[in-house]
């Protein structure tokens, strides 16, 4: 039987990294995140971010530990002040920031713990700018000791307080703010993964292993969110080798990223990092489309995702007509989205020629709201 001990911080780098996406610029708080330098330098996928941390670092493989601030082959090391001000102007795709205690209604405390007041340091600008915010840390406080066997995730030991209470001590992050204004955000343990939604904390992922009553409800002070079955954590997270996200970043199949939702009757197109370089990549995507949507039999709601969508000069005429095709035979709406405003003002002037009144929303939250207000 394959049997070894792992520490926590292994597989959460591993699972949070995860959710990195090609092109992202991604900040790293202190603790538990910084091991996802680490990852990413052994995944090989460092190129296709940017990483940075507040004290000033751009690019490059940040260090941690004692040595939190310097980096080994930076792009750039700015003044505190300035990386302020890129964060607080919304630079950041991913914000990658502890876990220390959260409440029922996903709001967290990093900064104050019975007499100690350790403060937010730069914690509220990072949580309340990025794009996205996924927090890191063990699931009760302490170093649990863990094993991974052939079955998945076992904890031989589990020590220090709970970490998922009531009520937390102090509001570093509030939840309802973040929850109503549809950002992503996520909690993520060694044993489980939570989402956040309008009614609090969702367990959406639990490890292989785990026993969700004996290891994570019997643990918490609250009872999650749980809409549907958790579905199982990315088995690679707790084997002792690389997971192959370069390969996983770089070559999503056309197939996977057209899905269909029956219960929203929507389907969501995820473009991020396509290039369209030949009139055969035309055709696929108009084939994949029609392939997945055509049974259904009616028109469907599109969201579209352009992040870091690109395409080769003369085919911008040929993609806009095939596009045009695809509103007209398959969706009763359309909204589309990308970060990059120099990609936004590109799209909606290639779109626009055949499909008046395009427009390119700056996050996929602007993009549902569109939706809404057209209704």
């Amino acid at each position: 039987m394959i049997e070894y001990k792992r520490r926590s911080k292994d597989e959460l780098a591993k699972r949070v990294a995860q959710d990195i996406f090609d092109g992202a610029c991604v900040n790293l708080g202190i603790g538990m995140p910084e091991g996802i330098a680490a990852v990413a330098a052994e995944e090989k996928i460092t190129d296709l971010i940017t990483l940075t941390t507040e004290p000033g670092v751009i690019g490059g493989n940040p260090a941690g530990g004692m040595n939190f601030g310097a980096a080994v082959n930076t792009q750039a090391i700015l003044d505190q002040p300035s990386q302020f001000d890129f964060y607080d102007g919304g630079g950041l795709d991913i914000a990658f920031l502890g876990l220390a205690q959260a409440d029922r209604e996903g709001n967290l405390n990093v900064s104050k713990f019975g007499p100690k007041l350790a403060g937010a340091g730069g914690f509220i600008n990072i949580s309340q700018n990025a794009q996205k915010v996924v927090f890191v840390g063990t699931f009760t406080a302490g170093k649990p000791e863990l094993r991974v066997k052939r079955r998945g995730l076992h904890i031989d030991a589990d020590y220090g307080a709970r970490k998922f209470v009531q009520e937390v001590e102090h509001r570093t992050f509030s939840g309802s703010h973040a929850a109503a204004s549809g950002r992503m955000v996520l909690y993520v343990t060694e044993r489980c993964v939570f989402r956040l939604c309008k009614a609090g904390l969702e367990l959406v992922e639990i490890a292989p292993g785990m026993d969700l009553q004996r290891d994570i409800l019997d643990h918490m002070d609250f009872v999650p969110v749980m809409h549907k079955p958790a579905v199982l954590m990315d088995r690679r997270i707790f084997r002792d080798q690389p997971m192959g996200l370069r390969s996983q970043l770089l070559e999503m199949p056309l197939e996977q990223r057209v899905h269909y939702d029956a219960k929203k009757d929507q389907v969501f197109v995820n473009f991020a990092g396509l290039y369209v370089r030949t009139p055969e990549d035309i055709e696929h995507i108009a084939r994949v489309v029609e392939t997945c949507l055509a049974p259904v039999g009616h028109k469907v709601v599109a969201i579209v995702n352009y992040d870091r969508f690109s395409i080769a000069p003369d085919l911008v005429d040929a993609y806009a007509a095939m596009v045009k095709t695809l509103v007209e035979r398959f969706y009763s709406a359309v909204t589309r989205y990308a970060h990059g405003s120099f990609l936004r003002a590109q799209l909606e002037a290639a779109l626009g020629k055949r499909l008046p009144d395009t427009h390119i929303h700056a996050t996929r939250s602007a993009a549902r709201k569109g939706l809404q207000e057209r209704d």
